[in-house]
């Protein structure tokens, strides 16, 4: 009896947490399946995922149902309001006159005709103002202090020290953790951090954040699931943004790859690589947890628990999507795509990213949904006894 005690004095309190990935506009795929589970669920106002967890668009994602945790419903409807109305002008600068100005730096910074150091290829300054002017970030505190959020965490990579940076806002009993090459700092969100982010490199700018330059936290995340584990997650909903194909052969090709198809492939590597060996891990160390007797665990005084997972993940690839849409995206962005290939069917995956057009994403919200309809049951035996 007094083991068992013990047990369940070192047990913690179970917590849900969400875990939202990277991948520019194929972010729009969370909210589909975000949006299922509100009508799964029966449109509950009780926020059922005490623990966020973003990365990249994911932040952005993630910050907004923090900012809404008190009526988890609405802060779905306000992510499909965003979504479903999205056009390239609310993320990046797309009229000629910005593109020019921008490509014309980083040309004459590659012929050495300038010194100068070109900062992006493109201007996402109307993000910056978008995230100031529609989410009231005291409000995370606020819903931390009535109970409906317990804590928030968005992710970026440092470039001068090389490390991925968890940066949240929690309750009491929340504290920071260091890692290698990876740490836990508490502070109060701000646009700043949703903005650092999801500098996607090259495309977008880094953001000076304290005392270092940030990028998009997909850079050097080795465990993208580990900031909701630090939190105090007993079981995470891990949303991706990449197509997870079954092991196949090495297709033949005798055509030269181009550099938009290099640029998606090593964004694909960025946003994808990770979150697959991190789940492989977490199953594997799963697996050794259930071995070892929660009585032994306990005199051990070892923070070891079993953790479920949830994982949903396109059931398409999304570049063969994209490939539909691409003829949407505005001339002055098609005009800088188009040498490198970006519009062709090879390419479209560098496309997929930058895609923040309504069709496209309205066609990833619905394939999200559909997805998570398709795994209902276990979507309900994940929330059961919440």
């Amino acid at each position: 009896m007094q083991s068992e005690s013990k047990v369940a004095a070192f047990r913690p309190r179970p917590r849900a947490g969400l875990v939202l990935t990277g991948g520019g506009a194929r972010a729009a795929y969370q909210v589909g399946v975000i949006k299922a589970v509100r009508d799964i669920l029966g449109n509950p106002v009780k926020n059922p995922f005490p623990i966020l967890v973003g990365t990249s668009a994911g932040a952005i994602n993630a910050a907004t149902l923090a900012v809404q945790a008190d009526n988890y419903t609405r802060g779905v409807g306000y992510l499909l309001e965003v979504w479903e109305n999205m056009h390239v002008n609310h993320v990046y600068r797309s009229d000629f006159w910005s593109i020019a100005k921008r490509g014309a730096r980083w040309l004459s910074a590659m012929t050495l005709v300038s010194r100068g150091n070109p900062v992006s290829l493109l201007d996402n300054a109307p993000l910056a103002e978008m995230l100031e002017k529609n989410l009231p970030f005291d409000r995370i505190q606020t819903n931390i202090d009535n109970g409906s959020l317990y804590a928030i965490s968005v992710t970026a990579s440092g470039y001068t020290s090389g490390q991925s940076v968890s940066f949240f806002q929690g309750g009491s009993g929340t504290e920071g953790w260091e890692r290698n090459q990876r740490i836990g700092a508490a502070v109060t969100l701000k646009a700043e951090y949703l903005l650092a982010s999801s500098a996607l490199p090259f495309i977008f700018p880094a953001v000076k954040v304290h005392r270092e330059y940030f990028g998009d936290g997909s850079l050097r995340q080795i465990a993208p699931i580990s900031p909701a584990l630090h939190l105090g997650a007993d079981r995470v909903l891990v949303i991706g943004t990449g197509h997870q194909a079954p092991d196949a052969n090495r297709a033949h090709s005798n055509v030269y790859p181009s550099l938009a198809q290099v640029a998606g492939h090593a964004l694909n590597s960025m946003f994808l690589d990770g979150l697959s060996v991190d789940i492989e891990r977490l199953e594997r160390i799963n697996r050794t947890v259930s071995l070892i007797p929660p009585e032994k665990l306990a005199e051990a005084k070892l923070p070891l628990r079993p953790v479920r997972i949830l994982f949903i993940s396109p059931s398409q690839p999304i570049e063969r999507i994209a490939a539909r849409f691409i003829h949407e995206l505005p001339g002055s962005v098609r005009m800088v795509l188009r040498p490198i290939g970006a519009l062709n069917r090879s390419g479209s995956t560098l496309a997929s990213y930058l895609l923040f057009e309504e069709s496209f994403c309205r066609a990833l919200i619905d394939l999200g949904y559909q997805d998570t309809l398709a795994r209902v049951d276990e979507v309900r035996s994940f929330f059961d006894g919440t």
